[in-house]
């Protein structure tokens, strides 16, 4: 079934052809806002040392600590202040090419609910808290916000090919697991990582995974991971680098050549990579996230 069969067998009664839903910020409940301060206050001591600055800084800016799930008409306006952006509501996930066309246009998606307190840790369907604090800080920086725009435009473009699993997996390794070089050492930028207390402390510290320099090419050719911890990450050198790196380049050539192109596991180091760490994979080899299971 696809996601957008599933939303419309759930059929949100006020949802609009774009996917949109209103927030119904009134209707959290003080547990629900309860939850999101217990996830807020826990990462938010964590990060200091781990996260790349410029989201510490986007934290702050748009006050998203001062208390309970953030009203997203209020955060939208102060977003659009520094970048233009403005975040939309959806229930859940949404089809690619409606995901391409928000971010295009400027919009993040973010879902209304959030996850119950037996999920502190893991939820496999991104929450508002993942969405929000996971992500809104960093579109905050006027580059990164520039690069999120870009990437939908050329999620569009992709449509027209067979690479919107390549397009998914840049994503992945970079909006949603990347780490950056910074003069303080390696940090981490990933709204995946950065709105988990586990895997903040893994992407770094552990020795089991990859931690390969940033390549394009590579990056949309290499499988990855949704439901443990990455064993590879990808490291930029700055924002401005992945920007350019997507803007300087003829996608067109590239999606082309995609489909027909062997692609990496998610362990696989090929030969022309630049290897930061080459992880022992021992975390995976034991069964992650399943291992007790």
């Amino acid at each position: 079934m696809t996601i957008a069969e599933e939303v419309a067998n759930q059929h949100p009664p006020d949802m609009a052809p774009d996917f949109t839903v209103p927030q119904h910020w009134e209707n959290y409940t003080p547990v629900e806002h309860g939850t999101w301060d217990i996830l807020y206050e826990r990462q938010i001591k964590l990060l200091q040392g781990y996260a790349e600055q410029s989201f510490i800084d986007g934290l702050k800016r748009l006050d998203l600590g001062r208390g309970g799930i953030p009203e997203f008409d209020r955060l939208s306006d102060e977003l659009e202040k520094l970048t233009g952006w403005r975040i939309v509501a959806v229930p859940c996930l949404v089809p690619d090419d409606i995901f391409f066309e928000h971010l295009a246009n400027r919009r993040f998606p973010a879902g209304n609910f959030i996850r119950k307190r037996d999920q502190l840790d893991y939820i496999q369907e991104p929450d508002v808290f993942h969405d929000i604090f996971g992500h809104v800080p960093l579109l905050a920086n006027p580059v990164f916000a520039n690069y999120m725009e870009a990437y939908g435009k050329g999620g569009l473009r992709s449509l027209n090919y067979d690479c919107l699993k390549n397009l998914a997996a840049l994503y992945w390794y970079t909006v949603e697991f990347g780490l950056i070089h910074t003069d303080k050492g390696m940090r981490i930028y990933g709204a995946g990582i950065v709105s988990s207390a586990a895997e903040t402390r893994f992407s770094l510290e552990d020795n089991s995974p990859n931690r390969l320099k940033f390549d394009l090419e590579r990056v949309m050719r290499t499988e990855y991971r949704i439901d443990d911890f990455q064993q590879s990450y990808f490291v930029i050198d700055s924002y401005e680098s992945l920007f350019r790196a997507t803007v300087d380049t003829d996608f067109g050539p590239l999606y082309e050549n995609l489909p027909g192109m062997a692609r990496f596991p998610v362990e696989h180091i090929e030969n022309q990579a630049e290897v930061i760490h080459t992880g022992t994979q021992s975390y995976a080899a034991k069964g992650g996230r399943f291992a007790a299971e």
